[in-house]
């Protein structure tokens, strides 16, 4: 059994640490080559979780040099807004028969396409019944500490994910299954967005009531767009939707809240994600979202009031006027 973690980033990285330490054949596929050099030579990644040590038997290459033709399971971890254009990288070079799992979080900016999508577009046919996606409260900082972690495997092909659940299942991260990839895949990309409002509300020093009003709010929205697609409701109340929003809004490790935060405190979004020193995915996906929500007839206020700040310049606390301010309604 051999596995290949393309994205030398923390959750490449702390998945890849995952695959090798339940005794899989793993390699880290590396863009840069000096960074695949330092981590054989010193098992730790140095640009991410540095303070983590790696298997032994984790090895680390680049994208120049590799045995994706020779994988059993292929794992994407790159960001989204680059996410097309790694895969149709090396897509001629994947074994046609290996099981592809995406662990991105978002939608492809341009087409609004979830990533599964874009996968099943740029890998060989027959790519669908191969390609399944993880998602859930997943914080790459706690993984890689084998802190207990529950998380969902979604693809249209059960058991394929189940083949993956019983993989990765350790004493330390239950992974769980789920048909239901479109909800998945929307949960993951929209609660990003409602985190960043919840690094606002944070940076804005507001209080409880307030997060847990922005995030029931925000379960709302995505529940609304979810159904739109079809989406099981229960996905919503799972791991890929409460569970994963609920950390994203919350931890002191969700990139997304953190740079709400610093948005608030007056930095602009590049400044933000700079001083955090990587990816915040919803600055990408926070547009993508408010477009298919758009183009799609639902309602997402937290949304357009979160995207109006980073792409607009909107001041914070006009976008918090604005939604308490909305007409009164159900629930």
């Amino acid at each position: 059994m051999r596995a290949s973690v393309v994205g030398g980033g923390s959750w490449g990285t702390a998945f890849a640490r995952l695959l090798a330490r339940a005794s899989i054949d793993t390699e880290l596929v590396c863009r840069r080559p000096e960074q695949a050099e330092a981590i054989n030579s010193g098992h730790r990644n140095p640009d991410y979780l540095q303070h983590i040590d790696l298997p032994e038997s984790l090895t680390a290459t680049s994208f120049e040099h590799n045995r994706l033709a020779d994988t059993d399971l292929v794992v994407i971890a790159i960001p989204s807004k680059v996410y097309r254009t790694v895969i149709a990288e090396v897509a001629s070079s994947l074994n046609p028969e290996a099981a592809v799992l995406s662990l991105t979080k978002g939608l492809e900016p341009v087409t609004l396409k979830r990533l599964s999508q874009v996968l099943a577009e740029e890998l060989p046919e027959p790519a669908a019944s191969r390609i399944m996606v993880l998602s859930g409260p997943n914080h790459a900082e706690e993984v890689a500490l084998d802190i207990p972690t529950a998380t969902t495997i979604a693809s249209t092909n059960l058991e394929l994910a189940a083949w993956l659940q019983q993989l990765i299942s350790t004493e330390s991260f239950r992974p769980y299954v789920n048909p239901d990839l479109t909800g998945v895949e929307l949960c993951a990309a929209a609660k990003n967005v409602i985190a960043l409002a919840a690094g606002m509300s944070d940076g804005l020093g507001f209080g409880d009531n307030t997060k847990a009003s922005l995030i029931t709010r925000g379960l709302a929205e995505m529940a609304r767009l979810g159904d739109r697609f079809g989406a099981d409701p229960q996905t919503f109340s799972g791991l890929a939707g409460m569970g994963d929003l609920i950390a994203t809004c919350t931890s002191r490790h969700s990139r997304n809240r953190m740079a709400g935060e610093l948005i608030a405190s007056g930095k602009t979004p590049a400044e933000a994600e700079a001083e955090i020193g990587m990816v915040a995915e919803g600055l990408t996906s926070a547009a993508a979202v408010r477009e298919l929500a758009l183009a799609n007839g639902v309602e997402m206020p937290i949304t357009e009031q979160v995207c109006a700040v980073i792409y607009e310049g909107k001041d914070v606390r006009r976008a918090v006027a604005e939604l308490m301010a909305r007409a009164p309604r159900p629930e």
